[in-house]
């Protein structure tokens, strides 16, 4: 390793010089950013970043750039957590000033003081009008997403950073679906870098991210808490997400009928749209389970037809269910194109997405419909469906196969299911 081919002073010399050492998320942005949203999960580094950035830009490292003026804003949730963790923490930035660059606390008038004279003055986020009539060249905000007041602090430190030439703030934070982030993020001045606990690993207890990722991947907990996601739910969505998290369960070994459900993407030629692959079984209770999602990305017809017939196989499923509203008997075609031997049930959508999709949405109200597995995908695009379509931004393939295959499980008048492993 290179590290270890040098010496003691060249070591030290690294230490000193650590933007090339450090995480390449860690690092500020390029451009002439105002505020430096870096958005995380737990463990991936977020204070080390935040400490490292005030630090340098106190001491006018090359590497940052701004102006601190002579004084800068350190904001916590509270001013407990502002002193525990950006002050005086293992990452604080007590603990990443060199010897002689360490600042001085004085906890009476919660500041810290630099060598330079730079002032770094302690405020709580519960206590807004706190920065009222202060002024800054640059602040830390850390953990925004919890903080009691998140505009009003935010707000009225805008007011504030008035001082220098280039008065700039860095947010740090696991994130959560709250107003602040969302303004932030639609701001041209915000520039935002996005870190996963497992980016930071090397620097972590053994076995804490595996441990995590075990208990909470794929999770709601665990894509927020984990992988830094901002999860939303849509207030006039048909499905929410604790209620998806509430009914999941192993799916039983006896089931009366499987399916796979299919919608196809609008294009014959494929490569334009995802086309939606779920399957779904029904117990002997009447249950419903969510067995797999393997929609599959801008996929030709063959490519499609085969991941489908592939789920088929492996489930031992009972028939493909395919929309064919776009291609018809292509549809039937294509798939019997690979196995001819493949039952297709067609269906044809003659109602919108939101009408389709109710009575399934229904079914996971009355604790009739539950998943086998965490498909974060498609529970996604479950929970973005409104009465005027879907908020991501693309069609929701995923779901429209899920809505056709429960459809043919227990909303299909007609369906008479065979005994399976009876």
């Amino acid at each position: 390793m290179f590290l270890s081919r040098l010496s003691l002073p060249e070591l030290r010399q690294a230490e000193a010089d650590w933007p090339p050492f450090l995480g390449s998320k860690q690092r500020p942005p390029l451009g002439g950013w105002r505020t430096w949203l870096m958005l995380g999960g737990r463990g991936a580094g977020k204070t080390m970043a935040g400490a490292r950035w005030l630090s340098g830009l106190v001491q006018g490292d090359r590497h940052f750039p701004g102006d601190a003026a002579g004084r800068v804003a350190i904001i916590g949730e509270t001013y407990a957590d502002a002193r525990a963790v950006m002050v005086e923490g293992e990452s604080g930035l007590m603990a990443v000033a060199g010897p002689r660059q360490r600042p001085l606390w004085n906890a009476s008038k919660r500041e810290l003081v630099w060598p330079n004279g730079t002032i770094g003055q302690v405020f709580s986020a519960a206590d807004p009008e706190g920065l009222r009539g202060s002024q800054f060249g640059a602040a830390w905000c850390d953990e925004i997403a919890k903080w009691e007041h998140p505009g009003e602090t935010w707000d009225m430190l805008q007011f504030c950073l008035r001082l220098g030439t280039d008065p700039r703030n860095m947010a740090t934070t696991t994130p959560k679906p709250i107003k602040l982030l969302k303004d932030l993020l639609d701001d041209p001045q915000t520039a935002v870098t996005r870190a996963t606990t497992h980016d930071n690993r090397v620097h972590l207890a053994p076995g804490f991210v595996d441990y995590l990722v075990k208990r909470y991947g794929g999770t709601r907990l665990g894509r927020q808490e984990l992988d830094g996601e901002i999860i939303e739910d849509r207030e006039d969505a048909l499905w929410r997400r604790d209620l998806i998290e509430a009914s999941r369960r192993d799916a039983p070994k006896d089931l009366r009928r499987i399916v796979v459900a299919v919608d196809p993407p609008a294009s014959a030629h494929g490569g334009s749209a995802a086309c939606g692959i779920v399957a779904a079984g029904l117990a002997l209770d009447g249950h419903c389970h969510v067995l797999a999602d393997r929609t599959i990305e801008c996929a030709s017809p063959l490519q499609w037809a085969t991941a489908a017939i592939a789920l088929y196989e492996a489930l031992d499923a009972d028939c493909i269910v395919a929309e064919v509203n776009q291609g018809g008997d292509m549809v039937k075609t294509v798939i019997h194109g690979v196995d001819p031997a493949v039952p297709v049930r067609a269906v044809r959508a003659s109602r919108g997405k939101w009408l389709r999709a109710e009575p399934v949405a229904l079914l996971y109200e009355r604790g009739l419909v539950s998943h086998a597995g965490r498909f974060a995908r498609l529970e996604d695009e479950m929970c973005a469906l409104g009465p005027d379509g879907s908020s991501l931004g693309h069609s929701p393939d995923r779901l429209d196969a899920l809505v056709w295959a429960v459809w043919e499980l227990a909303l299909k008048e007609s369906a008479q299911p065979r005994i399976r492993g009876l």
